[in-house]
């Protein structure tokens, strides 16, 4: 099904492979992940993640054959949405969230597509959920969470600039900023002084501005540890360009510190 013509959203395809089976869902954004998102899926089938919530995969426009229909429903996807309009990361996550709430999930978990993470937690996100939280983020530095062979440049960072200046803005310690491994309540995602979609949420602002906007507006928060692995040698697996992604990362977190993401700027 094609949806278009939807403020906000860019246009879209949903490839609805089961009916709605969770009161949540798990939004993927993922572009050309090969047999990373694969493997990610392969270990979500292990944990029964399926019994949790439902899997969406939201594809940034793949070609290189990871979304193949039959390849995903063998690995459990429940939905295929395959983002044909403009934007990057932020316009998948905002195709995610619209197609989501229209289908009436009760919260949507996000989560990297590149094998990163452990998609084993997703029951923490589900039980905070539950007990009426609105955002929970997983952190990889909190009692319980794991870091694995984290660079040390990005470890430094997180933890001496990213995290310090979301917590600035938050107005709450925050200890794994950049870990798009969140959870977010319907009643987050449609509250008005949030307004999720506009389309100013192209690349990594969305994930800034959804760190912050929930503290900002007194909901409940708080964190879950999480493991983060990265591989041992070889290239990272990441979409952020050493210089030009990074610079966007520097820019959109001091546009969220001065409020420029707030409705009405």
């Amino acid at each position: 099904m094609i949806h278009q013509g939807i403020s906000g959203v860019p246009e879209f395809e949903s490839r609805e492979f089961l009916e709605k089976k969770n009161k949540y869902c798990i939004c993927i954004p993922i572009i050309n992940e090969g047999k990373r998102i694969h493997d990610e899926l392969r270990r979500a089938a292990s944990a029964s993640i399926n019994k949790y919530a439902d899997i969406v995969i939201c594809d940034g426009g793949s070609n290189d054959g990871s979304t193949d229909d039959e390849i995903l429903k063998d690995l459990g996807v429940n939905t295929l949405l395959i983002k044909k309009g403009n934007g990057k990361q932020g316009a998948q996550l905002r195709m995610g969230f619209y197609w989501s709430l229209l289908r009436g999930y009760e919260g949507i978990i996000t989560i990297d597509g590149n094998n990163k993470d452990s998609i084993e937690s997703i029951p923490l996100f589900v039980e905070k959920l539950d007990e009426g939280y609105d955002f929970v983020q997983g952190s990889r530095f909190i009692k319980g969470g794991k870091a694995v062979n984290t660079p040390l440049l990005r470890y430094l960072a997180v933890r001496l600039l990213h995290a310090p200046v979301i917590s600035l803005t938050a107005g709450k310690w925050y200890t794994d900023t950049t870990n798009a491994y969140r959870a977010h309540s319907r009643k987050y995602l449609k509250d008005k002084r949030v307004d999720v979609f506009r389309d100013i949420f192209i690349a990594y602002e969305l994930l800034a501005y959804l760190s912050v906007r929930a503290d900002q507006l007194g909901m409940k928060t708080c964190e879950v540890p999480v493991k983060r692995e990265y591989p041992e040698s070889g290239k990272i697996p990441t979409k952020i360009s050493v210089f030009r992604g990074n610079w966007i990362l520097l820019k959109t977190l001091f546009s969220n510190l001065f409020g420029l993401y707030k409705p009405g700027r």
